[in-house]
């Protein structure tokens, strides 16, 4: 009977073990999975400004976060790459996406479904254009030749999310000269 005892409870903690290492595998999976771009519809409302997304010209973006099952919406490009980098920023970030504007319609049509990875996007950035809250825009591409294209037409530099200067998407700007220019 002492055989017996003992082998029982020797198989609870290799079960409970063994469950652990399921779940924490679970976790893993999920944890790690990329989510898909969502399609942009009339709710969708800006992390930042809490206005809706489309009432606004100029390309959007959204931000997936961990443990989150709606992205956060931004009503431009500038503030989605200054989300990114605030350090205070608790939550992992699982995805990133942004209009195509090689894709968009125009420019006060942007689109609700031409998403792109935005660490694969081409960005213009110091040209002409201003988003949809006023700011200067960084304006993402999904090929290189669009992204010359428009810098030819509107000013700035070619850039690839990285290399996009903090003082194009953290400084303040005077939104009175920029809409009197």
């Amino acid at each position: 009977m002492g055989g017996f005892q003992e082998d029982r409870v020797m198989r609870i903690p290799v079960a409970i073990l063994l469950f652990g290492f399921a779940l924490s595998g679970c976790r893993d999976t999920n944890g790690t999975e990329t989510p898909d771009p969502v399609k942009l519809s009339e709710d969708a409302v800006g992390h930042y400004c809490q206005m809706y997304v489309l009432d606004h010209s100029g390309p959007k973006a959204q931000i997936h976060l961990a443990g989150q099952p709606a992205p956060l919406w931004f009503a431009q490009v500038r503030d989605a790459v200054a989300f990114i980098r605030e350090p205070e920023k608790t939550a992992e970030i699982t995805a990133v996406y942004v209009n195509d504007m090689a894709r968009a319609a125009s420019w006060e049509d942007p689109g609700i479904d031409n998403w792109i990875v935005a660490g694969k996007a081409t960005y213009v950035v110091g040209s002409d254009a201003t988003g949809g809250m006023g700011a200067p825009e960084v304006v993402p591409f999904g090929t290189e030749d669009a992204a010359k294209e428009f810098a030819a037409r509107h000013g700035g530099d070619l850039m690839r999310l990285n290399d996009i200067p903090d003082d194009a998407v953290l400084g303040a700007v005077d939104m009175e000269h920029e809409e009197g220019s």
